[in-house]
C-alpha cells in the first residue's frame, strides 16, 4: 500500500493550537476533511487545509492515485523551536516571551481494510 506524505514546517503557531484542529480531521477522507477545514475559523485550519491539498496533489501527480479514494491515514503536529523575545518590565527587568513554532505532517493513502479476527 502506498502512503504519500506532505510536510509544512516552521508554522508560526504552537503545536497545541494546531493539534486542536488536527484532531478534527484525523481518519477522514480528503474531501470530507477539506470541507470541514474550510468552515473552521482558526488560523491553523488554513495551514492544515493547504498541507492536505498538497498531500492529495502529490498522490495524484506522482503516484497516479484517485483523489476521491484518498483518506488521511496519519496527521500530526510536532513542536519545533521557538523564537525568544524579551518583554521589558518594571525596574529594568526583562521577562522572556516564547513564540512557539510547529511542524505539520500529513500522510494520505487509500483506506486500509480492517481484518476482523478473534484474538486467542
Amino acid at each position: 500500500m502506498t502512503k504519500v506524505k506532505a510536510k509544512c514546517k516552521w508554522i508560526r503557531s504552537s503545536a497545541l493550537k494546531v493539534r486542536r484542529i488536527v484532531n478534527l480531521v484525523r481518519g477522514l477522507s480528503v474531501e470530507t476533511a477539506l470541507a470541514k477545514l474550510r468552515f473552521t475559523p482558526h488560523k491553523a485550519a488554513r495551514i492544515i487545509e493547504k498541507t492536505v491539498k498538497s498531500a492529495a496533489a502529490n498522490a495524484k501527480h506522482n503516484y497516479k492515485m484517485e483523489a476521491r479514494n484518498l483518506y488521511i491515514l496519519e496527521i500530526y503536529a510536532d513542536s519545533a523551536g521557538m523564537l525568544k523575545r524579551i518583554r521589558p518590565r518594571a525596574r529594568g527587568r526583562a521577562f522572556p516571551i516564547k513564540k512557539r513554532l510547529s511542524h505539520l505532517t500529513v500522510i494520505v493513502g487509500p483506506k486500509q481494510e480492517v481484518l476482523s479476527g478473534t484474538k486467542s
